[in-house]
């Protein structure tokens, strides 16, 4: 399969998030067979937050065909995050996974520190784990899942971020999961909604503390996405619909987001950085 699913997904739904992408019908599309590596990233070291699936999964793909080296820091989803690092592996590159919550500020520092034991370096941080919960009404929103949703979309990024910056080398590249939502908000994904407008101002604001070390930092902005994440978060019949607001009509595809990452993380972006790359089928033609 080489081109992306060109429709809307069947109605489903899974009740744990962040989801299993091996229960999704269709299954995402993670890397084209016609993306051809070109030695790109090769000789470095990445560190993917939310490896396990979706976006991450697709990430870690197309950096291993790029010729890096591969972390996978995932929560539990242990079938995806063995299935991811077979990928890597086929990939002719090499993968190692890391379980946790990296809500815990010490869950993100050993993360870094096993992913620098494992390989002797780290040259880039993908930061992307992320989940989501819809509400209809704000009042519907809770101390503890606003909390908890900070704790892993924002938290998680600064604490991992801050613990990298010790091993990243000049040239080293950070690169964020934002959202359409963190620009456009959402009615129904108010806190996480939020968290991805932190992260944006996040990107903008350590992209100016860390550029006279060498070290860039970007984020890429997909808009609708088909990822777990979406049958974990809402009702079969809102997934039937989902992506159809795009110009497209369709959600996109992990493949055809990642190899904005493999930009970013390349030399062939050396003179980018706080910069977010808006990845969204044309945008929402509606709310």
């Amino acid at each position: 399969m080489n081109e992306p699913v060109s429709r809307t997904p069947p109605p489903q739904a899974q009740d744990q998030q962040p989801g299993q992408q091996s229960q999704m019908v269709p299954p995402p599309l993670s890397i084209r067979e016609s993306y051809r590596g070109s030695g790109r990233l090769r000789g470095k070291v990445a560190l993917i937050s939310g490896g396990d699936s979706g976006i991450g999964r697709a990430v870690a793909q197309h950096f291993a065909r790029e010729g890096a080296k591969v972390a996978i820091a995932y929560l539990n989803e242990d079938e995806d995050a063995e299935r991811t690092r077979e990928l890597v592996i086929a990939e002719d590159s090499d993968c190692m996974l890391i379980r946790g919550d990296l809500g815990d500020p010490a869950r993100c520092r050993e993360a870094v520190a096993k992913t620098v034991g494992a390989f002797g370096r780290l040259d880039i941080l993908v930061n992307n784990a992320g989940e989501q919960h819809e509400v209809d009404e704000p009042e519907q929103l809770t101390p503890e899942q606003v909390e908890r949703t900070f704790r892993t979309n924002i938290f998680a990024y600064i604490h991992l971020a801050t613990a990298a910056l010790e091993h990243l080398p000049k040239g080293g590249s950070i690169i964020n999961t934002g959202s359409v939502t963190g620009v456009r908000g959402h009615e129904k994904l108010i806190d996480y909604a939020a968290t991805k407008g932190a992260i944006h101002a996040f990107t903008f604001s350590l992209a100016q503390a860390v550029a006279e070390r060498g070290i860039r930092v970007n984020a890429v902005a997909p808009g609708p996405i088909w990822t777990p994440l979406i049958p974990a978060s809402f009702s079969p019949d809102e997934v039937a619909q989902f992506g159809k607001s795009t110009l497209m009509k369709r959600p996109g595809q992990p493949a055809e987001v990642a190899p904005a990452y493999v930009y970013l993380a390349s030399e062939e972006a050396s003179f980018v950085t706080g910069q977010t790359i808006h990845i969204n089928g044309g945008g929402h033609i509606s709310a």
